[in-house]
């Protein structure tokens, strides 16, 4: 049965209340996730002047070995908090390991709150992207044997965090050497409506995160990083899009993938059949294909 005009503004305003909540609500520090491999942690940020908690994994290679220095992935979840898959996710990548399809490596999930988009928000109260990039990195690389260089870290995530791989690791090629955006959003040209969030949705996000302005959001974005960078990223990067052929953003992600093309950007574009907006179901569908990635990566060192 169809919804009436006035029903629709209703669910439309009581959506758009619940992401202004989500926004609003800024969780720096979040539950504790029991896994195999897996620790919780805090630093004290200075930016955001409040403890920040993350997850790591670390391979029963760096215990036997504590001194032997791994690579590490940054994992970027997706909206919503991403709490929920930081288990299932650890134990893929200690499956992997222990089979060997995947070299031992540190893997961090990153606290990237409900809605922080991994940016520097416009009103200056939430400096996810300095909390990220200035003090945990830093943190890690300080507190276990990493190999603490571009060629010893690469950026993995999934819808928002896909689009936050893409603009850390497009706005800092220095930092990292390896970027994987799976069902990357949102990466249009203007946030104006997004396949899985209505006009209501977008213009909350627009309005909390990048100042309601459309400017701001195209300035910090993968697209326009990409064009800043495309000449180092090009020589120097490896990257890789995938997206399932039945998810919303699929036609954001193809127009993503033609705009690399176009800057001349080498990159892996790979489409899974059947797949929609599921991080599971993504990784399920690349099989050894997205361990391959990692190891490849990862190779010289």
């Amino acid at each position: 049965m169809g919804l009436g005009v006035g029903s629709v503004a209703r669910a439309q305003l009581a959506q758009s209340q619940g992401i202004s909540s989500a926004l609003r609500s800024v969780q720096w520090v979040t539950s504790k996730v029991e896994g195999p491999g897996l620790s919780f942690q805090k630093f004290r940020s200075r930016a955001a002047a409040t403890d920040v908690s993350f997850h790591i994994y670390e391979p029963q290679a760096s215990k036997v070995e504590p001194n032997r220095r791994l690579p590490v992935v940054y994992w970027l979840h997706g909206s919503g908090g991403g709490v929920a898959g930081i288990a299932p996710l650890a134990a893929l990548l200690d499956a992997a390991i222990t089979m060997e399809k995947c070299p031992p490596i540190f893997m961090v999930f990153v606290n990237g709150l409900r809605m922080g988009m991994y940016v520097d928000w416009a009103n200056g109260q939430v400096p996810l992207e300095t909390v990220i990039i200035k003090e945990l990195l830093p943190h890690i690389d300080m507190k276990w044997p990493t190999i603490s260089r571009r060629d010893g870290r690469l950026l993995d995530g999934f819808s928002m965090g896909g689009y936050g791989a893409g603009r850390l690791g497009f706005l800092y090629p220095e930092l990292f050497g390896s970027v994987s955006m799976m069902a990357a959003g949102p990466l249009q040209e203007r946030l104006e409506r997004t396949p899985r969030a209505s006009r209501v949705l977008a213009a909350d996000l627009l309005m909390e995160v990048y100042g309601g302005s459309q400017e701001r959001f195209a300035a910090v974005s993968p697209r326009r990083y990409a064009e800043q960078n495309a000449k180092e990223l090009a020589r120097h990067s490896r990257l890789r899009l995938v997206i399932g052929d039945q998810d919303e953003t699929f036609l954001n992600n193809q127009a993503f993938h033609d705009h690399l093309v176009r800057l001349k950007i080498p990159h892996d574009w790979i489409v899974l059949p059947r797949v929609g907006h599921d991080p599971i179901g993504l990784l399920t569908a690349l099989g050894n294909r997205h361990w391959d990635f990692y190891r490849d990566a990862f190779a010289q060192n």
